[in-house]
């Protein structure tokens, strides 16, 4: 097995991209489409993080900063390579650019019921933060 290569996403790994969270991510988003991912890395080319070995995407992360606030989402690894250090690697390349621009604290969006996450995220220094609650509105276009 080759080293993990970390790096920003671009216009060509879209698809793959896509394909990847059908397996690899759990649940879907509004913007989990082509038109969505593909605003997403116009507007900010480091935003979507992947992590590749063997030529192999097997990883991903989203580092969104708006100048204010750090959100991660999509942080995902394929079911067949969880546990070698490949979220790990995400989030620190997602931390450090967040420190880059500027930021101060890291949120991030985690399911509910999605145990094995909640797992995850607490070792790597997060917690969950009862007081909020996330409220949505889809918006017509």
């Amino acid at each position: 097995m080759t080293d993990l290569c970390v790096r920003a996403a671009t216009a060509a790994d879209l698809d793959t991209v896509l394909a990847f969270w059908k397996t690899a991510a759990e649940g879907t988003s509004i913007s989990d489409d082509r038109d969505g991912v593909e605003r997403l890395v116009a507007r900010d080319r480091g935003a979507l993080i992947l992590a590749e070995q063997d030529g192999e995407l097997v990883g991903t992360v989203i580092a969104g900063f708006d100048g204010w606030r750090c959100h991660l989402y999509r942080l995902a690894v394929h079911p067949g390579r969880r546990r070698r250090g490949i979220g790990s690697a995400l989030l620190a390349a997602a931390e450090e650019r967040f420190v880059r621009l500027g930021g101060r604290r890291g949120d991030a969006m985690v399911l509910t019921d999605n145990e094995r996450a909640h797992h995850a995220w607490r070792a790597a220094g997060y917690a969950p933060e009862e007081r909020w609650r996330r409220w949505v509105k889809p918006l017509a276009g």
